[in-house]
């Protein structure tokens, strides 16, 4: 049976419901709010904290540090530091090389607190008891101990909310997150979805196992297999990058089939800014390559389902949401007895979104 005819026989018989992209009430969450975006006279207080923020602050110190001979850590431009390099910095012998990043690190706790106190603050995210940060910052040590002592901070202002780093690693998380964008009906039978997480630096596109025979809950989730494109080193146009992703998704898809992993028809989508119902992106996404990727002109989903038709024998079916949203959805599983929780993804900007947990049973 084609997906959409499944899809349709269900909801017919009150196991679902038309699927909407950017949707505010999946399966399990209501997403009360996500790509919030606060301002003061300087501009965006999200770029405040964001791996370029990190990046200035580093900068700053290593300045200072000149100043009083030579820089501590070494001739590398601090925008070319890998997060390695940085990390290896934190527990150098030299005091002063270390002084600077932990400088750096602690300047940048405070940001994110002041940050995070001014989300806190509005009525869509009253009551939030925990904040998953996600995003490839948190994936170095500096990033944690960012997260950690902005937890301090704010737990010394009277803000009594657990900051949590996101349990995936950040590349796989905005992949496995895509899962929970889909009720558990359509997933029953199937060892694997696709999933694609667009980025305004790489493109990627992975098979996730859902390991619903370890737990119904999609806890033993996890990505089996992926392809990453950094498509900021080639500067494509969008129709080039809708070829490549096709092509992305056609390598998975016979990767799956060689291992014998049935995947279900439907293919979850991370992309930024706000998503419209219809699949085309309003605004926020103006660091995707080739530009031109916001109005109703684009509809990335329909531009993919032209191009890959087809998942096995069934008709293909895109489902597409905001890149911090599924992200954040990765960690649902692990948020058992939580009610409100938000999650914030430290990379290029600071993506967000909020979410109420519904009673356990649904999805």
């Amino acid at each position: 049976m084609a997906a959409k005819t499944r899809a349709r026989s269900e909801m017919e018989k009150g196991k679902g419901k038309p699927l909407t992209h950017g949707a505010g009430d999946l399966p399990a969450v209501h997403v009360n709010e996500y790509n919030f975006e606060l301002r003061n006279r300087d501009g965006f207080i999200g770029d405040k904290a964001n791996k370029r923020a990190f990046q200035e602050i580093l900068e700053r110190w290593r300045k200072g540090a000149r100043g009083n001979g030579l820089d501590p850590l070494g001739r590398k431009p601090t925008a070319d530091l890998s997060k390695r390099e940085i990390d290896h910095f934190l527990t150098k012998d030299k005091s002063m090389t270390a002084a600077v990043v932990w400088s750096a690190v602690e300047e940048f706790a405070h940001e994110l607190s002041e940050v995070l106190s001014r989300f806190l603050a509005q009525e869509s995210w009253k009551g939030t008891e925990k904040i998953i940060v996600g995003g490839g910052f948190v994936s170095s040590a500096a990033g944690a101990l960012s997260i950690a002592r902005a937890q301090l901070i704010l737990g010394e202002q009277g803000n009594a909310v657990e900051l949590i780093k996101i349990r995936h690693h950040p590349d796989d998380a905005g992949l496995v997150g895509s899962a929970h964008l889909l009720p558990r009906w359509m997933l029953k039978g199937h060892k694997a979805i696709l999933a694609i997480d667009i980025g305004g630096t790489n493109i990627r596109v992975g098979i996730v196992l859902l390991n619903r025979n370890k737990a119904k809950n999609l806890a033993h989730a996890k990505v089996y297999k992926s392809r990453i494109w950094r498509h900021r080193d080639e500067k494509p146009s969008r129709t080039a990058s809708v070829d490549r992703l096709a092509a992305m998704l056609t390598d998975m898809i016979a990767v799956a089939s060689k291992k014998k992993l049935d995947l279900a028809p439907a293919v979850g989508i991370a992309c930024p800014g706000i998503v419209e119902e219809e699949g085309s992106i309003a605004r926020g996404a103006q660091n995707l390559p080739g530009g031109n990727w916001e109005g109703d002109h684009f509809n990335l989903p329909e531009a993919l389902r032209k191009v890959v038709p087809k998942i096995g024998d069934h008709d293909s079916f895109f489902i597409m949401h905001n890149d911090a949203v599924v992200q954040g959805l990765s960690q649902l599983p692990f948020l058992t007895g939580v009610s409100n929780w938000g999650v914030v993804t430290i990379g290029t900007g600071l993506g967000n979104a909020h979410y109420t947990n519904k009673p356990p049973g649904n999805g």
